[in-house]
């Protein structure tokens, strides 16, 4: 079919590969363990993915609808050590590998024993907070514009604790092979309050100034209580834009999700025309994936 930016747009279907062609761009996901894809170098060449965004399992007994996220905690790292094996081949000298990793009130040190095991393969160049839901006390700010109250933002999953916190946030690691990739700062930059600023700092192109490392990004609200998230622990598209934006989409040729999920990574390089590979071992996910993919690429639902 004829698509807006006048490429055609061909899908190939298989029962456990699918491929949308698109110009001269690919988004292809298939039904598989993510280890044995990236095994095979007829699927995955040896330092072909310029970035990989992600969100391994947890191993926080989250309900997924069939993989078993209750496995031992050593079993779990020492999975997860064969798995960054496996990525770091995959990916190319200066590639970017963005890791998102939560954790429970309960059990807050997951995101830290994930990074002590990426640590053998990566090094760590930044560390980003992704923040869901933020509180902000108009009497903390002083005369700020826009900010005429105390204001809540976004959404989180409340616990009723007399030890913890709400989880408000997460961790995205942004890890290289060598820790000194460059990266576009100011693609995902936002406007100078003090437009004064923009003639005093030299770097201040377009009106624009680094983010920094702190990233709101909210859930889509669920009105309806009767309805279930999709998928238990995945991220919203914009987080995996904001990360492709960062690593600099003129040196992007393709993405990796290993697991995929319900398909926010290859959505994100459909609206960035960008080529993308997606792993999933679970079929009701993966047909969820293609049917939010193609939609993204304009092949409908």
């Amino acid at each position: 079919m004829a698509a807006e930016d006048d490429h055609t747009t061909t899908m190939t279907t298989t029962a456990d590969h699918v491929r949308i062609v698109r110009g001269d761009r690919a988004i292809e996901a298939r039904l598989m363990d993510c280890l044995d894809g990236l095994a095979d170098p007829a699927i995955v060449a040896p330092e072909s993915i310029d970035v990989i965004v992600t969100s391994p399992p947890y191993n926080l007994g989250i309900r997924y609808s069939r993989y078993d996220d209750t496995i031992s905690r050593a079993d779990y790292l020492a999975w997860l050590d064969h798995w960054a094996d496996r990525v770091a081949a995959a990916l190319a000298p200066q590639g970017s590998l963005f890791l998102n990793i939560g954790s429970k009130p309960r059990d807050p040190e997951v995101p830290f024993q994930v990074l002590g095991v990426m640590l053998r393969h990566f090094r760590l160049q930044n560390v980003i907070h992704w923040v869901k839901s933020i509180a902000i006390e108009k009497a903390s700010v002083g005369d700020y514009p826009g900010i005429t109250q105390d204001i809540v933002v976004g959404h989180y999953k409340p616990i009723n604790s007399n030890r913890f916190l709400n989880d408000c946030h997460e961790y995205v690691f942004h890890l290289t092979k060598t820790g000194d990739v460059p990266i576009e700062r100011l693609a995902i930059g936002v406007p100078y309050r003090d437009h004064t600023n923009v003639q005093r700092w030299r770097n201040a192109r377009g009106g624009l100034h680094c983010r920094g490392n702190v990233w709101f990004i909210p859930y889509t609200t669920i009105s309806d209580r009767s309805r279930h998230r999709p998928h238990p622990a995945t991220f919203p598209p914009e987080l995996p834009e904001m990360c492709l934006r960062l690593h600099g989409l003129d040196r992007v040729r393709r993405v990796l999700d290993p697991f995929l999920g319900i398909g926010s990574t290859g959505v994100a390089c459909c609206r960035l025309h960008v080529g993308f590979l997606g792993f999933e071992i679970d079929p009701e996910y993966y047909e969820q994936a293609i049917r939010a993919m193609r939609a993204a690429c304009g092949e409908g639902a």
